[in-house]
């Protein structure tokens, strides 16, 4: 696969889950937050499950997976669990558009915990491209205006640290093992067992509440759970932690345009121009290596 399809397939993950904050605000309307998260990743879990059989069955054709990258996996799916179970309850407090802002802050994460755990420092485009987005998103979110800080919001930006350590575990696990469906099944079984366990002592869930968040849980189960979260997984082979993570960040931008058209939220002019320097922050990251490239190249020639 090419880095431009890589990173086609990471911009659809970003139209995807920007469209998703949606249906989980309307998930929160009808049952618990944490069993909604056990919902929809079970049925992603089931969706996987035959590519992850699959996939195993290519003897020969894939490595066999180790003890030590089954516990990353499984590390993997905790951060899943935990930052998706944080992000549920946060919509509970916050719109769709701030759930959108505030989750696509962990690209000024990633590039750090990428050096803490892979040892690799940023590089200064990617700094520069984060600081954009972030800019870029802060007026999308409120106009660039101070305001009160829900309860909503600051578990939001709480679980950015656990999303920015999952896009670099995500990384670390392909670039020892290509098995991308086999990591997808894991993370998503690990995070509807760990949420029905937490839901089953501290929430209580109806029958007729599973059945009014239906819609819900299936568009979040199949889009953003069965497709986006398994394009990622399969794009960051491809594609750098960091600038992975500023592509994705377009979920803000996404999430605000349904926010508006679907929930009638707001979306002024200063907030369009937030999209644009996210956009902007994107495209940065995208040009940058294709630059230096070309700089190398006339260089060489000199």
């Amino acid at each position: 696969m090419t880095r431009l399809r890589a990173d086609t397939l990471l911009l659809i993950c970003a139209l995807i889950w920007g469209t998703a904050f949606i249906a989980q605000k309307d998930a929160n309307l009808a049952m618990p937050p944490v069993w909604f998260v056990s919902a929809r990743f079970f049925l992603s879990a089931l969706l996987l499950l035959p590519f992850a059989l699959h996939e195993a069955a290519r003897k020969g054709r894939v490595a066999p997976a180790a003890r030590g990258d089954l516990l990353l996996a499984i590390a993997i799916g905790l951060c899943v669990c935990i930052a998706a179970s944080m992000q549920q309850a946060a919509l509970l407090t916050t719109t769709a558009t701030n759930g959108g802002f505030l989750t696509a802050v962990y690209v000024a994460f990633v590039p750090f915990v990428v050096w803490l755990v892979a040892r690799t420092p940023p590089r200064p485009t990617v700094l520069a491209a984060c600081a954009i987005t972030i800019a870029g998103a802060w007026l999308l979110a409120d106009n660039g205006e101070a305001r009160t800080w829900t309860r909503g919001d600051l578990i939001l930006l709480a679980s950015d640290l656990v999303w920015a350590l999952h896009i670099t575990l995500v990384a670390k696990f392909l670039a020892h093992l290509n098995r991308p469906f086999l990591l997808c099944f894991i993370q998503y079984a690990v995070t509807a067992l760990g949420a029905a366990a937490f839901g089953l002592f501290n929430e209580t869930v109806t029958l007729h509440g599973v059945q009014a968040a239906l819609p819900a849980i299936l568009y979040a189960g199949i889009a953003s759970g069965g497709i986006a979260y398994t394009l990622q997984i399969v794009a960051q082979r491809y594609t750098p932690a960091a600038e992975a993570a500023l592509i994705m960040s377009l979920e803000s931008v996404f999430a605000a345009i349904a926010g508006a058209v679907m929930l009638r939220e707001r979306l002024t002019p200063l907030a369009a121009g937030g999209c644009v320097l996210i956009l902007c922050g994107v495209v940065i990251v995208e040009v940058a290596p294709a630059l230096r490239r070309s700089f190398q190249r006339l260089m060489g020639a000199e």
